[in-house]
């Protein structure tokens, strides 16, 4: 059996969780409401307070279905009771963020600054040389963050660029002069 899919998921007082024909999986919570449509191959069913998700067979597309439809109800539980943040770090001179309204300026050494509005659903706040990306959708914050860091990767001789807080830039000597 697969470890990941056979745990069940725990669903904290406040949550409910609805699950339509078709699996479509409906979380709501204090901090919103999430959709979304898993496999139909998947038996989830609601017991109690947990949720548990079972495969009719052993194929190899079942058991890769298994652990990723159960991981996927887990994230929509966490997102609408904590929600998601994704920190972006802004290195360089004269490399820039600012926020007004819903509109992120980021001057990256560009001939133009670069204005991102934030999609429906996230909200992006700067601190600082700081980014923060917030909302319950666990996919959609990681997309906009890889969208945003998109805008100027990191550059491995100087580390210039937007990076993840918690991101290791492997860093490369430069050039060495003749002698």
């Amino acid at each position: 059996m697969s470890r990941i899919g056979r745990m069940p998921i725990a669903v904290p007082a406040g949550v409910t969780v609805d699950i339509a024909e078709n699996n479509h999986v409906t979380v709501k919570g204090p901090k919103g409401t999430l959709e979304r449509t898993l496999p139909t191959e998947m038996e989830i069913k609601l017991e109690g307070s947990e949720v548990t998700v079972t495969r009719p067979n052993d194929l190899k597309r079942m058991k890769s279905l298994h652990g990723l439809t159960r991981t996927l109800i887990n994230n929509m539980v966490i997102g609408v009771t904590n929600g998601y943040t994704k920190e972006l770090e802004v290195n360089g001179v004269g490399y820039r963020a600012s926020k007004s309204g819903k509109d992120l300026t980021l001057n990256l050494g560009y001939s133009h600054p670069v204005i991102m509005t934030d999609p429906e659903g996230l909200e992006s706040k700067v601190e600082g040389n700081k980014i923060i990306v917030s909302g319950i959708d666990k996919e959609k914050v990681g997309q906009y963050a890889a969208e945003i860091r998109d805008k100027r990767r990191p550059e491995p001789y100087k580390g210039k660029g937007i990076k993840y807080v918690d991101e290791v830039i492997r860093r490369k000597v430069g050039k060495t002069g003749k002698k």
